[in-house]
């Protein structure tokens, strides 16, 4: 597979998870809850989670905002159910990594799976805070922070 194909094969996922994103519900009996706004577009969302002895059980996503930002949050929803916190966070950081480096450059961590999909916004530094907003909502839940994130 060339990265043409691999690049249009990840656009297609983007569009997918966007036009169709996982577990946007709000979640019943959620014992971790964060608010994210990205101001610069007005995306907002509230991630819901469920989790047991250290165990993210099931995710739910509420708001709305731009494609970037949907696909992301879906993206993401699917990408830590089951996992440890630790591992979530791990995951965060792997993804945070991802979007924030210098464009241009390559990148690749076999732990993040489809979420490289999301690895060309890091060529679109104002599209930054779009894909981040959900990790960012994430981080302040499992930390079981009760502020508002946001991009700014």
């Amino acid at each position: 597979m060339t990265y043409v194909d691999l690049r249009e094969l990840y656009q297609d996922l983007i569009r997918e998870h966007n036009s169709k994103p996982r577990n946007f519900h709000k979640l019943e009996g959620a014992n971790r809850t964060a608010d994210g706004y990205n101001p610069l577009c007005g995306d907002k969302l509230t991630v819901y989670m469920k989790v047991v002895n250290d165990v993210i059980q099931d995710v739910g996503i509420q708001g709305s905002g731009c494609a970037i930002s949907r696909a992301s949050a879906s993206l993401m929803s699917e990408s830590i159910k089951g996992k440890t916190v630790v591992q979530a966070e791990k995951l965060f950081k792997a993804f945070h990594t991802m979007v924030t480096r210098e464009p241009g450059t390559e990148f690749h961590d076999d732990e993040l799976g489809d979420l490289e999909a999301l690895a060309g916004v890091a060529d679109y530094p104002a599209r930054v805070k779009c894909a981040t907003l959900a990790w960012h909502t994430l981080h302040a839940a499992l930390s079981d922070k009760k502020v508002e994130v946001s991009t700014e």
